[in-house]
């Protein structure tokens, strides 16, 4: 009966907690990051590079972590992040997010590149996007012209096309794959860009500000969008679609609904959304969250 008498205290704990994490940076209970909270001091994603592991008084508890893995969806977050030997790459890691073993049909991985690291080709008929989330990587492609990608930029590569990705000093890139998926009388082109160089985009009834990083034409079977929201914004519609979805939150904080459960995401936490998983997104704390969001385009589903 003790319990039972105490529950009410124990929900006001609860709530005032829940209250004090939308005012605080980190979004978790009297939590303290383990890197330093002020973004004005530190490079561009670099929570994403030096995540929150956990909140701080939670640091101690065996088996913690708030990684889950549904039918419809999954969240992966930085404490249970598994790095290996990336195949055909030297001197790199990797950790993959996302991949075809949880019902995907891409993989998405992190890619940590130590000094005089090189990447190895995808499988055939299997087309990449890379995106520099810290450090200088050279693309020479099968011209040799090389190419040096900053943070915040990013290159595509068509299905069976040679290239090579090198860093000469440790860098950090996020990439996803997937088998192409032909039409006739279309072929991709390989492409370089950055982030600042791609106008906003109109959402109407939405407030969020919009990016595409590919063209929208048919030759392109997928699309990466990058969408920044300022605290307090949020997804107008309540997405149900046959598109499947890839996420890693860049900057901030906030909740995510993806079904019927609602969940604290922060910088470094990927998301893979299955097809017609109900999904929703607010963002919290005191500054703007940046995701990049993987989507599937331009083809039927039949």
């Amino acid at each position: 009966m003790q319990f039972f008498s105490a529950f009410p205290f124990l929900f006001l704990s609860i709530i005032i907690c829940f209250v004090n994490s939308v005012d605080s940076e980190q979004g978790f209970c009297s939590a303290s990051s383990i890197v330093n909270s002020n973004s004005n001091n530190q490079p561009l994603y670099s929570k994403v590079i030096n995540p929150t592991l956990s909140p701080f008084h939670l640091q101690d508890l065996p088996g913690f972590t708030r990684s889950v893995y549904r039918s419809d969806h999954a969240l992966i977050t930085p404490e249970s992040h598994v790095f290996s030997p990336l195949h055909d790459w030297s001197n790199t890691l990797g950790a993959y997010l996302v991949s075809p073993a949880m019902g995907a049909h891409f993989v998405m991985y992190i890619a940590k590149m130590q000094e005089n690291s090189k990447s190895g080709l995808p499988p055939k008929h299997v087309e990449r996007f890379v995106f520099v989330l810290q450090g200088l990587v050279t693309l020479t492609n099968v011209t040799g012209i090389g190419q040096t990608l900053t943070v915040d930029s990013y290159a595509y590569l068509p299905p069976n096309s040679k290239h090579l990705f090198e860093s000469y000093e440790s860098a950090t890139i996020v990439v996803f794959e997937r088998r192409y998926a032909y039409l006739e009388n279309h072929t991709p082109e390989p492409i370089v860009g950055s982030t600042d160089q791609q106008p906003l985009l109109d959402t109407p009834g939405e407030v969020f500000e919009l990016r595409k990083l590919l063209p929208t034409s048919l030759p392109y079977d997928f699309n990466i969008h990058i969408m920044d929201f300022q605290p307090g914004e949020y997804l107008n519609v309540k997405e149900v679609h046959y598109n499947q979805h890839g996420l890693l939150l860049l900057e901030g904080q906030g909740i995510y609904r993806l079904g019927d459960s609602w969940y604290p995401v922060e910088a470094g936490d990927a998301i893979w959304m299955a097809p017609f998983v109900p999904q929703w997104y607010a963002a919290l704390g005191k500054v703007r969250s940046r995701y990049l969001l993987y989507k599937d385009v331009n083809r039927n589903p039949l």
